[in-house]
């Protein structure tokens, strides 16, 4: 097991861009090449540690709340996190970079005509006759991110080519002397700072993890 500093790649789109296709893609590199991580998906936590949660704006925050607290004590206990999450409103995702180490936004984008090509649960179609209420991209609004860290374009991308430029542009984001992204939002230097690594054990940067898979 590689020892490493925490981090969070925050998958948001609409439901159907494919931000859970591509966080398992990626998820399955990393792990295969001892990169402790976790992956925590909507569908999953909406089965269990929200289940308790509907798709109000109140209730989506919570959901959101919740999964934040799970992510900060993983990343800060050196975990790399996946979280895939339609997050629709930008307020709450800048509150997750706030309250995470190492955050990264990754923007899964798919037009909403394709989104609803893809939805083999038809749970658009269940929308638009508005057989389910506050449906994020046909009566509740999804809030696209203005500067995402990361932007991949699904309709116009393979699997494979959003997962490289994930692993690219984040690891363009990353130098090996400062474990905080190099952009013009970094998470506030007094949260969670990174553990050094115990003696003996190799510690590696996030640029470094995730540029040995590309």
């Amino acid at each position: 097991m590689i020892e490493h500093p925490g981090f969070v790649l925050w998958f948001t789109g609409l439901s159907g861009a494919g931000k859970t296709t591509i966080a398992v893609a990626l998820e399955n590199q990393l792990r295969a090449r001892g990169i402790r991580i976790e992956r925590l998906d909507g569908d999953t936590v909406r089965q269990s540690l929200t289940k308790d949660l509907g798709f109000s704006k109140e209730d989506r925050d919570k959901n959101i709340e919740r999964v934040t607290f799970v992510a900060k004590l993983l990343s800060r206990n050196n975990v790399a996190v996946l979280s895939s999450f339609i997050s629709p409103y930008a307020a709450t995702r800048d509150h997750v970079r706030g309250e995470t180490t190492n955050f990264i936004e990754v923007f899964v984008d798919a037009p909403l005509e394709t989104c609803i090509e893809r939805d083999v649960k038809g749970m658009y179609k269940k929308a638009i006759a508005g057989e389910i209420p506050n449906f994020t991209g046909i009566s509740d609004p999804y809030e696209a991110p203005a500067n995402p860290d990361i932007h991949v374009k699904t309709h116009e991308q393979t699997l494979e080519e959003s997962v490289q430029t994930i692993i690219r542009r984040s690891s363009h984001g990353w130098n090996r002397t400062n474990t905080f992204p190099l952009k013009s939002r970094p998470n506030p230097p007094h949260r969670h700072k990174s553990k050094s690594s115990r003696a003996g054990e190799p510690f590696i940067s996030p640029v470094f993890v995730l540029s040995i898979i590309a």
